[in-house]
């Protein structure tokens, strides 16, 4: 059974940074696309960026575009999100997503992490 922990998270000012991690164990960082979800309060949960498990493809929400960084870490079986220049509108809670797929969007066909929260204060 895959899990998935993260950790990173907290409070920080705008314009600041964070970087999120997400340790995988029961499957290999390899074996298909990784990524993050956010879940803002009051609002549905929705794709941020995605790694393929060569590392060779990422993909981003044009709403982090530019801001956040994903990575991986093979040997770690560990894939991170750099966030830089956040902003109020970034606070949520962030989930890493197992097996992540793209029909007409982002889905997770695999586990969930527990989740880590931002908070971004203006």
């Amino acid at each position: 059974q895959v899990q998935l922990v993260e950790s990173g998270g907290g409070l920080v000012q705008a314009g600041g940074s964070l970087r999120l991690s997400c340790a995988a164990s029961g499957r290999a960082f390899s074996s298909g696309i990784m990524g993050w979800f956010r879940q803002g309060p009051g609002k549905e949960r929705e794709f941020v960026a995605a790694i393929s498990g060569s590392g060779a493809n990422t993909y981003y929400a044009d709403s982090v575009k530019g801001r956040f960084t994903i990575s991986g870490d093979n040997a770690k079986n560990t894939v991170y999100l750099q966030m830089n220049s956040l902003k109020p509108e970034d606070t949520a809670v962030y989930y890493c997503g197992a097996n992540l797929a793209y029909g007409s969007r982002w889905y997770n066909r695999g586990s969930w992490g527990q989740g880590t929260q931002v908070t971004v204060s203006s």
